[in-house]
């Protein structure tokens, strides 16, 4: 029986090497009769991270290499790379040790039970508590209104059994959210818990940016929340509009009230505002839907290590 590792890097000069040799002493303490290999696929690092895994690939056949020719963005790059891992099982971890390596004998453990998924969630975190508290409530808000049921503080970091992998292969989506595509298809799924640690070394790539993306991308997929809720809002301020107009007329002509022109801007204004959101909800749903029929690769390659030659999945 084989397991495959899948570590998406971006710029883990500190980390890939010791990555690769606390999953390499796991395997040896803990799961001795598991053959195994691991595959970093680079989005594009602009630091020592590529020489370090030419070297690591150099110097190893069971680590795996893919280089990415540009950055392809957080969802693309380590959903391509598990569609191209051949164990009986393939490992996504990110390469930051803020998932632990020592969960990998429990991850293991719950697969030999017949488990196809398993899911490591995160039950505790020591990230920045804000942060916990604003993903905490995206998690439930995204839950809730969810078409399908979705898993809480779930990043996709987990086991995934080979058939799982083939059904990854089988989708046709440019823009894939694996958390979301393994809540929806996901079968014979369990959950291990683990305390999420502190990034070993380096600086973190999530930014305002990548966390709205990964916000919207969940919400647009999932939910018809924010239309529905443009909708009530929309609706709701007509109604108030209409009814403070009707007010004003009254008002204006008992001579109790004075619409100056300022006042008509300010009403002007503030409707023209939800407006303006309500449009930017329907974009990202258009867009969206632009992505995912756009039908581009997930990934352009610019070279791969330590494979088969012409070794290549879809």
């Amino acid at each position: 029986m084989k397991v495959s590792f899948l570590i998406p890097c971006y710029n883990e000069e500190e980390n890939v090497v010791p990555m690769s040799e606390a999953i390499i002493e796991q395997m040896a303490t803990f799961l001795p009769t598991y053959d195994y290999d691991i595959l970093f696929i680079d989005n594009c690092s602009t630091d020592k991270t590529r020489p370090l895994l030419e070297e690591l690939c150099a110097n190893n056949k069971k680590i795996k290499a893919i280089f990415n020719a540009r950055n392809f963005g957080q969802f693309n790059s380590p959903f391509y790379g598990m569609c191209q891992t051949d164990g009986d099982c393939t490992i996504s971890m990110c390469c930051d040790f803020q998932d632990p390596v020592e969960i990998i004998p429990s991850l293991v453990k719950e697969w030999e039970k017949g488990y196809k998924i398993v899911c490591a969630v995160k039950s505790n975190s020591k990230e920045n508590k804000l942060v916990r508290f604003f993903r905490s409530i995206y998690y439930k808000l995204i839950k809730k209104h969810s078409d399908v049921e979705q898993i809480e503080h779930f990043t996709g970091t987990g086991l995934y059994d080979k058939s799982f992998i083939e059904v990854l292969k089988s989708l046709d989506d440019p823009t894939p959210f694996l958390r979301g595509i393994v809540a929806e298809l996901g079968y014979k799924r369990v959950e291990v818990p683990y305390e999420q640690q502190k990034r070993r070394a380096g600086k973190t790539k999530n930014n305002f940016g990548t966390l709205y993306d990964a916000a919207m991308l969940s919400f647009t997929t999932y939910t018809k929340l924010p239309v529905r809720l443009a909708m009530g809002m929309g609706i709701f301020f007509g109604i108030l509009s209409v009814l403070g107009g009707i007010t004003s007329i009254i008002l204006h002509a008992l001579k109790v009230f004075d619409m100056t022109f300022w006042g008509l801007v300010c009403v002007v204004g503030f409707f023209a505002a939800i407006n303006l959101v309500f449009i930017s909800v329907i974009g990202e749903y258009v867009l969206n839907v632009k992505s995912k029929i756009s039908k581009r690769p997930l990934v352009i390659e610019e070279k791969r290590l330590n494979f088969d030659k012409d070794e290549k999945k879809d």
